[in-house]
């Protein structure tokens, strides 16, 4: 091969590579970065629709606005009583005392509805007939109000079973108060979702407070 074929053969490769690189960023040019781009509106001129906002966890009411229902029945004169309460009080009914530390309901767009409350039941007793009475803690749980032998309270006097559990999810409307000024009954109540443990609950020992007296 001659020497001018060698650098005839050396231009046109040099030529072919530099039309490539050319091509190249002229076509690169033509891209935006995506940060840049335009979004697409609807060819009928309509807005897109947003999309949806996903619900932060912890939007429920507060637990400490929650209000219990809580039953307490005297097994001795068949006296059953509705007691309304919110996590953290205390109520005392002769000689027992019904501790509330929380309530939860499973939200209304869950399959299956369930309420339930963790409670404490003290009870005041005597070892021996002279000796000073002293409260004895006889139930720590969760009750449930749609599965109640999950967790019995075993008392042969005194016991207790929860009946709803007043609070309200995002997006679910308060109950409407019907004509005459009186509120129209609230919708039946669902689950507690982390009462699956009781050990794990929390739980308190009674404390020096007086706890509210329901007097017969």
């Amino acid at each position: 091969m001659t020497r001018g074929r060698i650098i005839a053969i050396i231009i046109i490769v040099a030529a072919l590579i530099g039309a490539g690189v050319y091509g190249g960023l002229q076509y690169g040019k033509r891209l935006k970065p995506s940060s840049e781009r335009v979004a697409l509106k609807p060819a009928d001129g309509r807005k897109a629709a947003p999309a949806p906002v996903p619900l932060a966890e912890g939007d429920a009411t507060p637990m400490a606005e929650r209000v219990a229902t809580i039953a307490f029945l005297n097994k001795r004169n068949g006296e059953t009583r509705d007691i309304e309460m919110k996590p953290g009080e205390s109520r005392r009914i002769g000689n027992a005392i019904i501790r509330l530390s929380a309530c939860e309901r499973t939200a209304p767009w869950e399959p299956v509805p369930e309420t339930g409350a963790f409670v404490q039941l003290l009870v005041q007793d005597r070892e021996t007939r002279s000796s000073d009475p002293v409260w004895k803690r006889v139930f720590s749980g969760w009750v449930f109000k749609e599965s109640p032998s999950l967790n019995v309270v075993e008392h042969p006097i005194y016991d207790v079973w929860v009946k709803n559990c007043a609070m309200e999810y995002p997006g679910e409307e308060a109950p409407a108060e019907a004509e005459g000024g009186a509120p129209s009954p609230a919708p039946t109540a669902p689950a507690p979702a982390n009462a699956a443990n009781p050990a794990t609950s929390p739980e308190s020992t009674p404390g020096p407070t007086t706890p509210s007296t329901d007097t017969e």
